[in-house]
């Protein structure tokens, strides 16, 4: 009787598999992150903190023209990177990403002041001058004064490019003390 007993109170078990469909949508965003990371420069993967299995696969992913021998590297990434923290790593990615746009940013301030300082008359200096306090008024004058005379005289923009310069080293250094 006891075998009996113990027949019905079995337990039956059922292997639970993930869903195909979430899996290879993972594995496609792993796959485009891959496909991201193997974009960027050297000295940015390497930021990232990646284990250098990874690091030398998109290494020479990237040294690889687009066909099928890319593509199959591009898998060996992607499997390797399923074993990683991909949110810390997508967190570093889009803090580049952020960097680069901010520094555009600023590279589009500096080119802006530059035009409107050589093209325009003082009121822009003062305008400049107040938004910028730090800045040095006499180098500022001298550096625009030498561009214009440069300008005219149709020689070399020496002075403008150290004018741009010197306008983006004050940009830098306000917006880090923002």
């Amino acid at each position: 009787m006891s075998e009996f007993i113990e027949k019905d109170w079995e337990e039956e078990t059922w292997a639970i598999r993930p869903n195909k469909s979430q899996l290879k949508r993972d594995i496609a965003e792993i796959s485009q992150l891959s496909e991201e990371i193997s974009q960027l420069t050297a000295s940015q993967i390497e930021k990232l903190a990646l284990p250098d299995v990874i690091v030398l696969a998109i290494d020479s992913a990237a040294k690889m023209p687009a066909k099928s021998a890319r593509k199959r590297q591009m898998k060996y990434v992607t499997s390797l990177m399923r074993h990683e923290d991909l949110d810390a790593i997508q967190e570093s990615l889009d803090k580049m990403k952020a960097k680069s746009a901010h520094a555009t940013r600023e590279l589009h301030q500096a080119e802006r002041w530059r035009d409107r300082l050589l093209s325009e008359d003082n009121e822009v200096v003062t305008e400049f001058l107040n938004q910028f306090p730090t800045a040095e008024v006499q180098q500022i004058r001298q550096l625009i004064r030498n561009a214009k005379k440069e300008i005219a005289s149709s020689k070399s923009p020496k002075n403008s490019r150290l004018l741009f310069r010197y306008l983006r080293e004050l940009i830098e250094e306000t917006s880090e003390h923002k």
